[in-house]
C-alpha cells in the first residue's frame, strides 16, 4: 500500500507541475510573455526581412540638416518650403513623425504680442498686416497630399484631433478591444484642417523596452483613430474609409469568445492584426537608401526620382532630438524607421502575424508532451524519455523556424520548451527519490546475505523480490582447502583459528567478486561461488577461469607470511593447500527458500558435478579441475585433459581438464611440447600399451614437474593394470569411489 501511494504521489507532482505550467501560460504574466517576444526577436535576428525597394523614404532631418538650418525647431516658413518643394517633385505622400501643436514663436505675429506696449506694432496686429508662419504652412498642406501626425496617451481628457476618415467594422465594436486613451497631443487646428489625413504615431513599446509591434487604431474617448503609417497608405491609395474585422464578423470563427481584432482593412490592403489591433512588424536590417537628408531636399540636390510617387514621412534621425526606438535589429533605431517599415510591408502585403488558435494549439502540445514524458519515463525509462524530449524540443524549434520562414507565422518553441525540461526534470526527481528510496530499503533488508552485486541489481529492480528463479548457463565454482583438520589441530584458540579462516577467505572473497562472481556460500572453509547470474556475464568460463589462477597466486603470497609467523610463533608450518573445481552447465537460479526468509543460490546437476570436480582435484594432484563445456569456454588458455571419469553419484562419464595458465602460458614452446606428449601418453594409456605410455610420462615429468603427483597416479594405475588387466573392451573411464 506505500508503495502505491509513493507511485501515486510521483505520478501527480510532476502532472500538477505540468498543469501549473499550463494556468501559467494562460494568465501569461510579463516574464511569460516577454520570454516569448525574446524568442520571436531571435528568428528575425537569425532571418531579417530581405529589404526591397518601395516607393516609401524618410525625409531626415539629421544632424547635418539642423546643423545647415538651425536647431529644432525650424520655422515653419521653412516646413512650408520643405512640403512645397516635395510637392513640385511629385511626393504621392507628405506624413508627419512631427506635431505642430503649438503657434510658431519665430512667426511675425507671436513676436509682435511679446511687444503689446509699442503702440505701432499693435495697430499692425490690429489691422492684421503681420504675416503668419502657421497659415503659411496651412496653404502648404492644402496644395499637397499631407498627414499630419499626433499623439494618444492615458491622462486627462484633451482636444480631440480632427479626424480625417471613416470606419466601417464586421463583427464586435472595435473599440471594446482598444486601451482607452484619453489625452492627445494634437497639431493646430488650422493645420489639421488643411491636411488630408491625420493619424497617430504613438508606438507602444513592450514591457522589456522593445518595439516588436505597431498599433494600425486608436481609441480616443469613443472615436476611432488610425495610426500615422495607415492614414499615409490610405491617403496615397485615395481612399475615404478603414474595414475593420472583429470576432464573430464573416468568415471569423469565434466559437461564441470575444477574441479580438483580426484584421484591417486598408485601400484594400488587409493586414492581419492581434487582437489589439496592432500590427506585427518584420523589421530589415538598417538602409541608407531609406533615408533622404533634409538639407538635400531645400538645397535642390535630391534626386527627383527617388521622391516622385513615393509615400514621403517626415522625421529625424537626430539623436539629440531623442526619438529613437529599440527594435530587434536595432537598439537605437530612429522612431521614424518603424513606421516607415509598416508602410513598406503594407505596400508588398507582406505580414508576419501570430494566428489566433496559435495560443491553444500551443497548450495543446505542452499538455500533450508532458504528458508523455511522464508516462513514457515511468514505463520506458529515463534515456528513452530523454530522446523523446530532445526531439520535441527539436521538433517545437523546427516548426517554429519553417513556420516563420515559409508563412511568417510566429508560434513559441520556448515557453513549451521550458515546460518539457522542467517536467522532464521533476518526473526525473521524483522518480529518482522513489528509486533511492526502495534501494535504501532493499540493500537494508538483503545486504547481510547476499552479494553486493545481487543487492544493487535488487535496488535498480525490485520486482526481482520473489520466490523462484530461472534457467540460466553458468559457471559454477567450488574451492576447498586441503587437509584443514591437520591444520586446526595446530591451533588451541579458537580466535587464532577464526582468524586463519577470516585471513583465507577475505582475499579469495575479494578475488571472485572483482572478476564478476557471486558469493553462494560459506561452508567452513570451503565457498562456493557461481558466475552469470544475477549479472549477465557472456565471458563467465573465462572470468572463473582467471579467478582461480588468480586465487592461486593469493594463496602463495599468504602463505608466505604463514611460513613468517610460523617460524616467528615456533609452530611447524603447515601451507594451505587449495583444490578448486569450475563446471559450466544449465542451473537453476533463483531466491531459494520461504516466505520468511530466502537466499539466492543456484541448484542443479552442474552444480553437483563441480562439487565433485573439486574433490578430484586432490586424487590427480592438480589445483584447478575444469569440466568439459568450461574448458570448451576458454579455449586460448594453457589447459590438459586429465580423464574420463565417472563421478559419484553420477552414471555418465565426464572429460576433465586442469588449468595450468591463460593464453600467454598456451603460446610457450615448453607447453606446447608437453600438449603433444600429453595427448600420446592420454592415447597409449586408453590403447593399453602400457610400456609407451610409460614412455610419454618420462617425457611429461621432465616438461611439467609440478604434474608430479598426476602422472605418479597413471604410474600406479598401469601397475595395476598390468596385474589385473581392465579388459578388452575397456572404455578408459576412471570410476571414481570417493567424492
Amino acid at each position: 500500500m506505500l508503495h502505491r501511494r509513493r507511485d501515486w504521489i510521483s505520478l501527480l507532482i510532476p502532472l500538477g507541475m505540468l498543469l501549473a505550467a499550463l494556468a501559467l501560460r494562460v494568465a501569461d504574466p510579463t516574464p511569460v510573455r516577454t520570454l516569448r517576444l525574446m524568442g520571436f526577436d531571435t528568428l528575425q535576428r537569425l532571418e531579417p526581412r530581405a529589404y526591397e525597394p518601395v516607393p516609401v523614404r524618410i525625409i531626415d532631418l539629421d544632424d547635418k540638416s539642423l546643423a545647415i538650418h538651425g536647431q529644432w525647431p525650424w520655422p515653419r516658413t521653412r516646413i512650408a518650403e520643405l512640403v512645397d518643394t516635395l510637392s513640385a517633385l511629385g511626393a504621392a505622400v507628405i506624413a508627419f513623425d512631427i506635431v505642430f501643436a503649438e503657434p510658431d514663436r519665430t512667426s511675425p505675429r507671436q513676436l509682435v504680442e511679446t511687444w503689446s506696449d509699442v503702440p505701432a506694432l499693435q495697430k499692425l496686429v490690429e489691422n492684421d498686416a503681420l504675416p503668419d508662419h502657421d497659415e503659411v504652412l496651412a496653404e502648404a498642406f492644402s496644395k499637397a497630399r499631407v498627414v499630419t501626425g499626433f499623439t494618444l496617451a492615458s491622462g486627462r481628457p484633451s482636444r480631440s484631433p480632427i479626424p480625417k476618415a471613416g470606419f466601417a467594422y464586421g463583427g464586435d465594436d472595435p473599440t471594446f478591444y482598444l486601451p482607452y486613451l484619453a489625452a492627445s497631443v494634437s497639431n493646430l487646428p488650422i493645420l489639421e484642417e488643411a491636411a488630408q489625413g491625420n493619424g497617430s504615431f504613438s508606438v507602444v513599446e513592450d514591457a522589456d523596452g522593445v518595439h516588436r509591434r505597431v498599433p494600425l487604431l486608436f481609441r480616443h474617448g469613443e472615436r476611432l483613430y488610425p495610426a500615422l503609417a495607415a492614414e499615409a497608405v490610405r491617403v496615397a491609395y485615395g481612399a475615404s474609409a478603414y474595414k475593420v474585422k472583429s470576432a464573430g464578423a464573416s468568415g471569423e470563427q469565434s466559437y461564441g469568445e470575444r477574441t479580438g481584432i483580426t484584421h484591417v482593412q486598408i485601400a484594400g490592403i488587409t493586414a492581419p492584426t492581434d487582437p489589439q489591433g496592432r500590427f506585427w512588424v518584420h523589421f530589415t536590417e538598417p538602409r541608407d537608401e531609406r533615408f533622404i537628408p533634409a538639407w538635400k531636399v531645400l538645397d535642390g540636390s535630391a534626386d527627383p526620382a527617388e521622391i516622385a510617387g513615393s509615400i514621403l514621412l517626415v522625421g529625424t534621425s537626430a539623436s539629440g532630438l531623442k526619438d529613437l526606438r529599440t527594435t530587434p535589429l536595432d537598439p537605437v533605431a530612429p522612431g521614424v524607421v518603424v513606421h516607415a517599415e509598416v508602410i513598406e510591408q503594407l505596400l508588398l502585403e507582406h505580414f508576419l502575424q501570430r494566428p489566433d488558435w496559435a495560443t491553444g494549439a500551443e497548450l495543446i502540445y505542452m499538455l500533450v508532451l508532458g504528458t508523455l514524458l511522464v508516462v513514457v519515463l515511468r514505463l520506458g525509462g529515463p534515456i528513452i524519455c530523454a530522446g523523446m524530449g530532445v526531439g520535441a524540443v527539436a521538433g517545437a524549434l523546427g516548426f517554429s523556424w519553417y513556420a516563420y520562414t515559409e508563412w511568417k507565422w510566429l508560434f513559441d518553441p520556448v515557453f513549451p520548451s521550458f515546460v518539457a525540461l522542467a517536467v522532464y526534470i521533476e518526473a526525473s526527481t521524483m522518480n529518482y527519490l522513489r528509486s533511492d528510496l526502495q534501494r535504501r530499503h532493499i540493500r537494508r533488508a538483503f545486504s547481510q546475505y547476499l552479494s553486493p552485486d545481487f543487492v544493487d541489481q535488487l535496488a535498480r529492480s525490485s520486482s526481482e523480490l520473489k520466490l523462484g528463479g530461472e534457467r540460466r548457463i553458468m559457471s559454477i565454482m567450488f574451492s576447498d582447502v586441503r587437509g584443514f583438520t591437520t591444520i586446526s589441530e595446530q591451533f588451541e584458540n579458537p580466535e587464532d583459528l577464526t582468524n586463519l579462516i577470516n585471513r583465507f577467505l577475505t582475499p579469495m572473497t575479494r578475488i571472485i567478486m572483482e572478476s564478476g562472481g557471486t558469493i553462494d556460500k560459506y561452508i567452513g572453509d570451503c565457498i562456493m561461488a557461481f558466475w552469470n547470474a544475477p549479472l549477465d556475464d557472456p565471458d563467465h568460463e573465462r572470468n572463473a577461469c582467471l579467478a582461480a589462477m588468480q586465487m592461486m597466486r593469493g594463496l602463495k603470497e599468504l602463505n608466505v607470511e604463514l611460513m613468517r609467523e610460523a617460524e616467528e610463533s615456533g609452530r611447524s608450518y603447515i601451507p594451505l593447500n587449495v583444490g578448486v573445481g569450475i563446471n559450466t552447465g544449465s542451473c537453476c537460479v533463483g531466491n531459494m527458500g520461504s516466505d520468511l526468509r530466502f537466499d539466492y543460490s543456484v541448484l542443479g546437476d552442474e552444480v553437483n558435478l563441480a562439487s565433485r570436480l573439486e574433490g578430484q582435484s586432490k586424487t590427480y594432484g592438480v589445483d584447478i579441475v575444469l569440466g568439459d563445456k568450461t574448458r570448451d569456454g576458454v579455449p586460448d588458455f594453457a589447459t590438459l585433459e586429465i580423464d574420463r571419469i565417472r563421478v559419484k553419484g553420477k552414471r555418465e562419464a565426464v572429460v576433465i581438464h586442469t588449468l595450468l595458465g591463460d593464453e600467454s602460458v598456451a603460446a610457450e614452446p615448453r607447453f606446447q611440447e608437453l600438449t603433444e606428449a600429453h595427448a600420446a601418453m592420454l592415447k597409449t594409456y586408453r590403447a593399453q600399451e602400457w610400456d609407451v605410455a610409460e614412455q610419454h610420462i618420462e617425457t611429461c615429468r621432465g616438461l611439467a614437474p609440478e604434474l608430479e603427483g598426476l602422472y605418479g597416479l597413471y604410474d600406479e594405475r598401469i601397475a595395476t593394470y598390468r596385474t589385473q588387466s581392465p579388459g578388452s573392451d575397456w572404455d578408459g573411464v576412471y570410476t571414481a569411489t570417493s567424492k
